[in-house]
């Protein structure tokens, strides 16, 4: 029963200068700018070679899917850049075909409206991002309203589809040179994550914050070495130790050292050796240490053929794998108002548009769709971001304009730019990469031919305010009503699972598998029953949320993960003394 009464939500404060605040760049921010570079750049060359400048927009559909998937290992990348080729290409032919076969353009904005509402729910459901539907919205927005025959589709499609496997191959490039990257990186951030939890163990609201980012992370650890693959390698299960020893350091925070979970998460980034951290439970052995605390050897080999505890600590790791993952269709439902909301948005956003009498509605359309995110709080903070970047974006464009127009290869030399700035700065703020995102679309509006600078940018700022204002109009009015019933299921999810592990940590008989997999449960529970209560805070026109509930939900799940841990025997018991707790904060 909730402990709040039921009453709805009259006001809540939408953020402007907060929505504006720069963030720390991403650790690989370089790899999507260097890799869409990589990917534009040879089929647009080629084109300004053969004086067809013109088809550069369809290659560049192709190109621009190498953004995806640089946070996958390498194995689950390849399905990922695939199926978002695949899914390009679906797009772009369906608006190929519709622009051939009608130039009505209330039409076209409708069937505009229903692929980017199609490409939202799929991107959501699939987790593909980013940046998810966004550029597959304007790849195929803007296909939309370029004049068409059905006989010159096939040979679009076809451009596309080989620009797309260049990119596929760019995307995968780096895999002989640094196989275990992208398993590495998410280790290392899960180790500084606890270690910052570590930092602020005392509690407070600021040690609250940093335990839900640091379960956070280690749960998206163990998801991203669960999906690069089901043959385990020597690296990959070091890496898994490593995280491990992550969830050790959230249970018992207190007897963590901060300093020395930054080494290995400095010591992982790199691209030497992988730190062996042996069994928690057996420090003491003897082994050799390097400065940041790593084992390199002593591991005392068992007569299993592994080091010591790597099984206990691991086979839940085998267990997780053999769960076969929610079917698609489970995972559309929830996702239904996201869907009715873009539609209408995008829809609604086109028709002003045209009715204002503009060329190029699809630039409002995508507008509307970038907006819309978890809740309305954050639709609003994206739709503040969209605005500002783009009225900076234009200047830019009114700036770089007479170098463009220079001839073929100034244009092509002036996108390569823009794309490199826009993934260089997006993961500092949306609106900064906006500020290259806006004349980059602008100049991709000049490949077949150059056009009066001053329409376009009048054009451009006009749609921007109208798919901002009614894109966020239509998220107002088509609310997510259901969001309080998933935080209630969430805390159900999250009770169910506590109960579970706590009974397993308290039979004798329980076997290393069943507390290794009912603790990634828990705390699989625990991650989703935060970002759900989060999205929820978020939106408008519903009941209030039981937050209290969800914060003594939070408290439980951590201390029966703190005894369950306690239980495997990767931490002392309360009120002991172990050569773990000595070992832990100590220097090495």
């Amino acid at each position: 029963m909730s402990s709040a009464t039921p009453t709805p939500t009259r006001v809540r404060r939408l953020p402007v200068l907060g929505a504006l605040r720069l963030g720390r760049p991403s650790d690989v921010w370089f790899k999507p700018a260097l890799s869409v570079v990589a990917a534009v750049a040879p089929p647009s060359l080629l084109l300004v070679v053969l004086g067809r400048l013109d088809l550069a927009a369809y290659t560049m559909a192709g190109s621009l899917c190498a953004l995806y998937a640089h946070n996958r290992p390498y194995a689950a990348r390849a399905k990922v850049l695939a199926w978002v080729v695949l899914g390009m290409l679906g797009g772009l032919a369906v608006a190929l075909l519709a622009a051939s076969l009608t130039r009505n353009a209330v039409v076209l904005v409708t069937v505009g409206a229903l692929l980017a509402a199609v490409q939202k729910v799929m991107c959501d459901a699939t987790r593909v991002g980013p940046p998810a539907h966004v550029i597959l919205t304007f790849v195929s927005s803007a296909a939309l309203f370029v004049p068409q025959t059905l006989g010159q589709v096939p040979g679009h499609l076809a451009l596309a589809a080989a620009a797309g496997a260049w990119a596929w191959l760019v995307g995968m490039a780096p895999a002989p040179i640094r196989p275990h990257g992208p398993e590495r990186r998410a280790t290392a951030q899960a180790l500084d994550a606890a270690a910052a939890y570590a930092e602020t163990a005392r509690g407070g609201e600021e040690g609250a914050g940093a335990r839900s980012a640091a379960y956070a992370a280690v749960h998206a650890a163990w998801q991203t070495l669960l999906a690069a693959g089901d043959r385990p390698s020597t690296a990959r299960r070091a890496l898994e130790r490593l995280v491990v020893r992550a969830e050790v350091a959230l249970a018992a925070a207190a007897d963590a050292d901060p300093a020395r979970l930054r080494a290995w998460a400095r010591a992982v980034r790199g691209t030497g050796r992988i730190p062996r951290t042996g069994d928690p439970r057996r420090d003491d052995g003897g082994s050799r240490r390097t400065d940041s605390g790593a084992r390199l050897d002593g591991d005392g080999p068992r007569q299993d053929g592994g080091p010591l505890g790597e099984r206990d600590e691991l086979v839940g790791v085998a267990a997780e794998r053999a769960v076969a993952p929610r079917p698609l269709w489970s995972r559309l439902g929830p996702l239904a108002p996201v869907a009715v909301r873009s539609a209408i948005g995008c829809a609604l956003a086109g028709y002003v548009s045209l009715a204002l009498g503009a060329d190029r509605p699809y630039w409002a359309l995508v507008t509307a769709a970038s907006l819309y995110q978890a809740n309305i709080t954050l639709t609003w903070s994206r739709a503040v971001q969209r605005v500002v970047g783009n009225l900076v974006g234009v200047l830019l464009f009114a700036a770089v304009t007479p170098v463009a127009q220079l001839g073929p290869l100034a244009l092509v030399l002036c996108i390569l730019a823009c794309n490199f700035g826009a993934e260089a700065l997006i993961g500092r703020n949306y609106w900064l990469g906006s500020v290259c995102v806006t004349p980059l679309a602008l100049l991709v509006t000049e490949l077949p031919g150059y056009q009066p600078t001053g329409e376009l940018v009048t054009d451009r700022v006009v749609d921007t305010l109208v798919g901002a204002l009614v894109g966020f109009v239509a998220a107002v009015a088509v609310t997510d009503r259901r969001a309080g019933r998933r935080v209630e299921r969430a805390l159900t999810a999250v009770d169910h699972a506590r109960e579970r592990a706590a009974r397993l940590a308290a039979d004798p008989a329980a076997t290393p598998a069943a507390l290794e997999a009912a603790r990634r449960a828990l705390a699989a529970a625990v991650v989703d029953l935060r970002a759900t209560a989060d999205a929820a805070a978020g939106e408008w026109w519903q009941r209030a949320l039981p937050q209290e509930r969800v914060v003594l939900a939070e408290q439980a799940a951590h201390r029966t993960l703190a005894a369950t841990v306690r239980r495997q025997g990767l931490l002392p018991g309360p009120g002991t003394t172990s050569t773990y707790t000595h070992t832990e904060g100590a220097s090495p």
